[in-house]
């Protein structure tokens, strides 16, 4: 059995196995790490406390690691409600935003001009916006493993690879909205954040070795600032099962469900999901009751919740059915971009054949590189640049065209010649 990991041998377990790297059977099993080296803190729930919590951050030295928990499939918003710091010097600090109100304005300061080190950063950045926190430099160890071209870039994963230890996963899907938060979920908090400083050393020096370390940091910055995404001008298009409708009539039905649901859903912070799930429109909006009793007679609907709000999920159905037949929704949904990739043989054969030969031009880069071919260019850029190509496909042109769709340079270096050759070829 392999021996738990205790507070006297972490420390000394961590810095062997992040100075040797073995492979294949020669690589140890790796320690179960099933408690952070110090403890794991008291939460953060007091201005005074997070002042303490704040100096000692400012006080210490090197990256900070940084993660968040939201409630994500329990309430609407994703804001965070449990923030995770670790610095060298000043240990572990588990800040409850909800009890100091979304008021962390001691840690603006603290962290002023470090580098953040993250996990999947994309996801963490927008909920820590939110409460003013903002990273002057950024360290993404998931996107750090893509860019090593790993399979496999989960934190437990990569933990795994390269540090020898297994993270015990289990509360990241949990309601952390929940008060007081358990000490099991406490623990699990603080050890996404234990190994991230010396995760990102390790990765660093393997993204230098391969060459890959400007890339990764051009990544990084893309990350750093690419602010939150753009509304979608359709959400409710993206209502799970809707594929199977296709009337503009019960697709008008669909969408005054959704934005019914959604308007409850927001007022009452709520995921949208456990007010009514999509399932349950996309039944409604084909069956078409015609009152009450038959909505209530359909599953879901029929449960004391939906019955308390049938009256509203009718409203939405009669609205629909009112509507005049110019505000009924375009089965087609609106695309600003070109058709799926599997149509163009149809619509265009020629972008097809410029599609093809580029997909193979850049999984041959990416392979030679190490790189994950997604992780090259985007793919939805490709399909644009292939579908409607500059009339001058000079590998200046097309770097340019790389440039405006949000290319970084890196890429663009990679790439820009093997397009322009791809969309030179004539299609057979």
């Amino acid at each position: 059995m392999t021996p738990r990991a205790t507070r006297s041998t972490y420390r000394l377990i961590l810095v062997e196995a992040a100075h040797s790297e073995p492979t294949g059977t020669d690589r140890p099993e790796p320690v179960p790490l099933t408690e952070p080296a110090g403890g794991t803190p008291p939460v953060v729930e007091t201005p005074e406390a997070l002042h303490t919590a704040a100096a000692a951050l400012a006080a210490g030295t090197g990256p900070v690691a940084v993660d968040t928990e939201r409630a994500s499939g329990y309430r609407y918003s994703q804001r965070a409600y449990l923030v995770q710091l670790r610095r060298e010097g000043a240990g572990t600090a588990l800040v409850d935003p909800i009890a100091l109100a979304g008021d962390l304005t001691p840690l603006v300061s603290a962290l002023s001009g470090t580098e953040w080190v993250l996990h999947a950063a994309s996801q963490d950045l927008p909920c820590l916006a939110e409460l003013g926190l903002h990273p002057s430099r950024l360290f993404d160890t998931e996107l750090a493993g893509r860019l090593a071209g790993f399979e496999r870039v989960s934190l437990g994963a990569l933990a795994e690879r390269m540090l020898s230890y297994r993270l015990e996963k289990g509360h990241g899907a949990v309601d952390w909205s929940r008060r007081p938060l358990p000490q099991d979920w406490l623990v699990y908090a603080a050890l996404d954040v234990e190994l991230l400083i010396t995760l990102r050393a390790e990765l660093r020096a393997e993204l230098d070795g391969q060459g890959k370390l400007e890339w990764a940091h051009e990544e990084f910055e893309a990350v750093r600032t690419a602010g939150p995404p753009a509304p979608r001008a359709e959400p409710w298009r993206r209502t799970s099962g809707i594929h199977r409708v296709r009337q503009p009539r019960r697709l008008a039905a669909v969408r005054s469900l959704w934005q019914a649901r959604d308007a409850l859903a927001r007022e009452r912070d709520l995921a949208p999901g456990r007010v009514l799930p999509d399932s349950s429109i996309v039944q409604a909006a084909q069956a078409d009751p015609a009152d009450e009793a038959e909505l209530t007679a359909l599953p879901v609907f029929g449960g004391r919740q939906q019955r308390r709000r049938a009256s509203t999920w009718m409203h939405a159905l009669r609205a629909a059915k009112d509507l005049p037949k110019s505000a009924l929704p375009d089965p087609t949904p609106p695309t600003d971009g070109p058709p799926p990739a599997n149509r163009w043989s149809e619509r265009d054969p020629a972008a097809a054949a410029r599609l093809s030969a580029a997909r193979t031009a850049l999984a041959e880069i990416a392979e030679a590189h190490g790189l994950p071919v997604e992780n090259l260019l985007l793919p939805d850029l490709l399909r644009r640049v292939c579908w409607d190509p500059p009339h001058d496909l000079d590998a200046d042109v097309i770097a340019q065209a790389l440039r405006n769709g949000g290319a970084r340079e890196w890429q663009i270096s990679l790439s820009a010649e093997a397009l322009a050759t791809s969309l030179s070829t004539p299609a057979i």
